[in-house]
């Protein structure tokens, strides 16, 4: 080999070309920060139909981070879940709320009135689903500055999408299948009962804490 030549990259990617290793290096940071890449989005087609072409390479080194991928090639979607808890999404309450609401309006759409994803609603409607679901949790649900910080962190990962509208309750969402793997229940029954646990779950936290405040004022 001469001086000014360049050596041949050896290990697990010495098969791929210099364009193919920036595509990997694309495509796994996609899955880790956003946690699927969407083929359907002008923006990561190509980054899909090539992680597509190299996807049995791709689940391997999935798995070396606990990351199970999902591929749904006629919907052009593969989604990184994953398989150890210490990387599992945490949300605070009212997050959680919103999360599990757009899961069931996702979910009666398409089962009940045969709609095809994405579902969409507007802020209104996300509204007024929240407080029929959670009305004992009515204190607790996000007021519209709230609001737009969960629907902007969803977005980042892919869970939907968000178009703001000069007036706040016209603006649309969008839900996208990949919200429904996160959230893995198998029918409204399974959500309901879940609901039900995390409600009272809830109430109780909410209830300790406000007793303890109540103490400490007390005690001034």
């Amino acid at each position: 080999m001469k001086n000014n030549e360049i050596p041949a990259p050896l290990g697990l990617l010495a098969r791929f070309s210099e364009n193919d290793r920036d595509r990997l290096g694309e495509a796994l940071r996609t899955l880790l920060v956003h946690g699927s890449i969407l083929g359907f989005e002008s923006g990561d087609r190509d980054l899909y139909h090539w992680s597509y072409q190299n996807r049995s390479f791709l689940d391997e080194i999935a798995t070396l981070f606990e990351l199970k991928l999902y591929w749904d090639h006629p919907e052009r979607v593969v989604q990184a879940v994953p398989q150890n808890p210490a990387f599992v999404l945490r949300f605070r309450l009212d997050a959680t709320l919103v999360l599990l609401t757009l899961w069931y309006e996702f979910d009666t759409a398409v089962r009940d009135r045969g709609e095809t994803p994405p579902i969409r609603l507007t802020v209104q409607q996300l509204n007024d689903a929240l407080i029929a679901k959670f009305e004992p949790l009515r204190k607790n649900l996000p007021r519209q500055s709230r609001l737009r910080e969960i629907l902007s962190l969803a977005q980042r990962k892919n869970f939907l999408r968000f178009t703001p509208d000069a007036i706040p309750e016209r603006a649309y969402i969008e839900v996208l299948p990949t919200l429904k793997r996160i959230i893995p229940f198998q029918d409204l029954e399974e959500w309901s009962q879940n609901a039900e646990r995390y409600v009272g779950a809830a109430k109780d936290i909410l209830n300790d804490a406000e007793e303890v405040q109540n103490d400490d004022e007390g005690a001034e």
